[in-house]
């Protein structure tokens, strides 16, 4: 397979793509699923105008190399070109649009924005209203607006009086230049291209500064794997803020030539996707998709009702893979799913499983390029290598390991550091796992999910695939709970397959058989209609340590015999707050005494 050479950078991938293929399609955009016929079609060297022509149209507004550009919006044309061009002459800043008005505001703040390309009226009023607000508070002195891929007819009229410029990104790119760069030069190796915050999967998001170096490595190393022919098409359904959607989707095809074929401006959030998905395959030829493990659960009660030959590479990641979802798709649909592994910190993959080296358990192989081994970290912080087959700290080395977090906001020019991260090249992953004699990656656990009981460590993996293997149980997340004697003890929140049958003493029973460690065994069982997640499709565990923690107070004071009208529990500033309402406080103080908590009251 013959792939483009490795270019300085995510703006020079682009230019040589629409140098080698000129006239082959690089993108085609969905704009409703209910007219999946109906995309808008931008070949190479289209696609190519059109970043630059918005390249230089940030630069004519005063972007620099260093500056960020926040992009806030659902899926479109536009949002795409835009990203690619913000690296090209500044730094991309991708952020969730559901994101509260606080969320927002806080990454703005911490990236430097003064630039924004957003999501219009005609694509969301309420976000758009919310977005204008923060865009005021943090001094925003641009915003660029966009339009849906099907806009028909004149635009609705933009607020004039906001202090800042707002107006439709088609009207102020259209007089810029679209064949070379204007007033900046093309990026370096080693600059930042993107500030891509985390999944959010433990807390508050964090900002992770890639290179484009990073992506790249990263890039090249997805396009190697998966082996697809120039022109063969890809599916984009994750959301253009995600990694995975950026470099899977959006980068790594220009190395091959493939095309990519984006689903809707909601992607795979679109329940409307789903009653025609197998029809999108069909039309499209599409070879290869990536998604979370809950979008491929969806896709295995969804008829198939159109030819899906074409389909041989569907890639899962971003969570555990239940063994019930890889088992359902492939009778459902005969293809076997690919488990991948990586993480934002790491530019997005570095694991990939290819065809027909299904391994149950694993995540694949490393990419090309990276390199991966577990460690021990001792109580010292020192390092010391485990052989091939023996579980530790997985580590990733080589090009893609990320620049480092954004860690001072002041001034508009974001430094960045790797301080307690990354050890001499290597990435600290925080996940547990082996690498075994033939190079498959095995993942255990999350170190900073562990369970603490007495000082007894249980990996919450261990939990969850005991109860997972009970066909009753659809879903289940494992966290520690406070408890004032043994500091933690391991709970489970489960989803069952049958709303109306969950029996938390069968599962108890069944704990009792299929976890073998007795201290491993969940003290309680709770029935939920769906475990949280983050918007990309991750478990989003601090919910649950929040429950667990609150049921664990009132719990507490209901045996103290001390009445209260409610308790809850969240995240404040790294903590996690308990908050009881109607109860005395020294009552309550003296009730939770001994629990590693903060509790406070409320009248």
């Amino acid at each position: 397979m013959s792939l483009l050479p490795a270019p300085r950078s995510t703006y020079q991938l682009l230019l040589d793509a629409a140098h080698t293929w000129p006239d082959a399609v690089a993108t085609q955009w969905i704009p409703d699923p209910a007219r999946f016929r109906d995309a808008l079609t931008w070949t190479y060297a289209e696609l190519a105008g059109r970043v630059t022509r918005i390249a230089n149209a940030l630069t004519a507004l005063g972007l620099r190399r260093a500056d960020a550009v926040t992009l806030c919006g659902v899926n479109t044309s536009m949002l795409y070109a835009s990203t690619l061009a913000a690296q090209a002459v500044g730094i991309a800043a991708p952020v969730n649009p559901v994101l509260g008005a606080e969320d927002l505001t806080q990454l703005m703040r911490r990236t430097g924005s003064r630039l924004v390309v957003a999501a219009g009226p005609e694509l969301d009023e309420a976000r758009w209203t919310r977005l204008l607000a923060v865009c005021a508070a943090v001094d925003v002195r641009a915003v660029l607006v966009l339009r849906p891929d099907a806009a028909m007819g004149a635009p609705p009229p933009l607020p004039a009086d906001t202090g800042m410029l707002v107006a439709y990104l088609d009207d102020v790119a259209a007089g810029h230049t679209a064949d070379r760069l204007v007033g900046a030069q093309p990026p370096a190796p080693d600059d930042l291209a993107a500030f891509v915050h985390t999944g959010g999967t433990t807390g508050a998001p964090k900002v992770a500064a890639h290179t484009h170096a990073n992506e790249l490595a990263c890039a090249r190393g997805i396009a190697l794997a998966t082996g697809l022919a120039p022109g063969e098409a890809m599916l984009g359904g994750l959301p253009l803020f995600h990694v995975n959607a950026l470099l899977v989707t959006g980068l790594a095809p220009m190395f091959g030539g493939q095309r990519v074929v984006w689903s809707g401006p909601a992607g795979y959030r679109d329940p409307d996707l789903y009653a025609r998905f197998w029809q999108i395959v069909e039309y499209y030829r599409i070879a290869a998709m990536s998604a979370v493990p809950t979008v491929y659960a969806t896709l295995s009660r969804v008829p198939v009702d159109a030819d899906i030959s074409s389909l041989r590479l569907p890639v899962v990641g971003a969570s555990p893979l239940p063994p019930s979802v890889r088992e359902d798709f492939a009778a459902h649909t005969g293809r076997r799913l690919l488990e991948g592994y990586g993480l934002t910190e790491a530019a997005c993959a570095t694991t990939f499983t290819p065809p027909g080296e299904e391994r149950i358990g694993s995540v694949g192989r490393v990419l090309a390029g990276q390199r991966m081994k577990a460690v021990r970290i001792g109580a010292d912080g020192s390092w010391t290598d485990r052989a091939p087959g023996e579980a530790g700290v997985l580590a990733i080395g080589g090009p893609a390991v990320f620049a480092g977090y954004v860690t001072d906001p002041a001034l508009g020019r974001p430094r960045v550091s790797r301080d307690g991260v990354v050890r001499d090249g290597w990435l600290n992953t925080g996940d547990l796992g082996i690498v075994d004699p033939d190079g498959y990656v095995h993942l255990t656990g999350r170190a900073k999910d562990l369970i603490i009981r007495g000082g007894h460590n249980i990996d919450p993996r261990v939990i969850e695939d005991g109860l997972l293997s009970n066909p009753a149980v659809a879903a289940v997340a494992a966290v520690g709970q406070p408890d004032r004697h043994s500091g933690e003890v391991p709970i489970a929140y489960v989803v069952p397959a049958d709303p109306d049958r969950f029996d938390e003493d069968e599962l108890h029973a069944w704990a009792a058989t299929t976890i073998g460690e007795p201290a491993a065994r969940p003290k309680r069982i709770h029935q939920l209609a769906e475990i949280p997640v983050t918007a990309v499709g991750k478990q989003f565990k601090p919910a649950l340590v929040a429950d667990a923690a609150a049921r664990a107070v009132a719990d507490t004071l209901a045996d103290a015999g001390i009445s209260v009208r409610d308790v809850s529990a969240s995240h404040q500033n790294g903590r996690l707050v308990v908050t009881v309402t109607g109860a005395d406080p020294e009552q309550v103080r003296e009730a939770v005494a001994g629990f590693a908590l903060t509790v406070t009251t409320l009248p």
